[in-house]
């Protein structure tokens, strides 16, 4: 088996707009290790959204190869990478809303995402070890953003999703709901989760078993 989850080789990413070609990512090759916490940190603009989107699947990149498990993934149709998302990548944004569904409780969005990867229901166990027992039958609004967002990375779980990224998880949170988040990214590095966050956060960044900087699209 692959030491690494995913890969990147030459990738580059640019968009055409009406004053010319624009160009997000330039040349990025990196591995996404099997294990720990992989930041991408660098102001905003630099690239780092972009990038985690082209590990997530969510876009293609203009140039170079992206690969999960060893597989190429570029050249796949649209429902085979999408069946790929539903199954093995967990995406976490940084508005806590937008990770969960909000008509459903707390419990069934756990469910919800366990049905969705065809994987076995495990609400309350789970719900304990996220620090939120008892919530189970919650509406989501009921719980504070940083609990949305351990939640979200909950739901990561109950699908078993093989690698997690984040974009900006901390970014519209107060101190102490931040800090829930990155407790949360511990715990799940400690259970063999592999972790990719997008962030300038210099605590989130504090804790990066490995550090990627980019700086106009490119790696510094």
């Amino acid at each position: 088996m692959a030491d690494h989850v995913l890969r990147l080789t030459g990738v580059g990413v640019d968009y055409r707009t009406p004053g010319g070609t624009v160009t997000a990512v330039s040349d990025v090759g990196l591995d996404v290790p099997s294990t720990g916490i992989t930041v991408l940190a660098g102001p905003s603009g630099s690239g780092k959204s972009t990038l985690l989107r082209v590990l997530g699947l969510v876009e293609r990149p203009t140039l170079g190869a992206v690969e999960l498990h060893g597989r190429g993934t570029t050249r796949l149709s649209d429902r085979a990478r999408r069946a790929l998302r539903r199954t093995d990548i967990a995406l976490v944004f940084q508005n806590p809303g937008d990770n969960l569904i909000g008509h459903l409780s707390v419990g069934d969005n756990l469910r919800a995402a366990a049905q969705s990867a065809g994987r076995p229901e495990r609400v309350d166990g789970l719900l304990d070890d996220l620090g939120l027992p008892g919530t189970a039958s919650w509406k989501v609004t009921a719980l504070s953003g940083g609990q949305q967002q351990r939640l979200a990375f909950g739901c990561a779980l109950a699908r078993g999703a093989a690698v997690v990224l984040a974009d900006e998880p901390t970014s519209q949170l107060d101190t102490a709901s931040a800090d829930l988040v990155l407790e949360t990214l511990v715990d799940l590095s400690r259970q063999g989760v592999p972790v990719v966050v997008a962030s300038h956060d210099p605590r989130l960044i504090a804790l990066a078993d490995q550090l990627f900087t980019l700086r106009d699209g490119a790696l510094t």
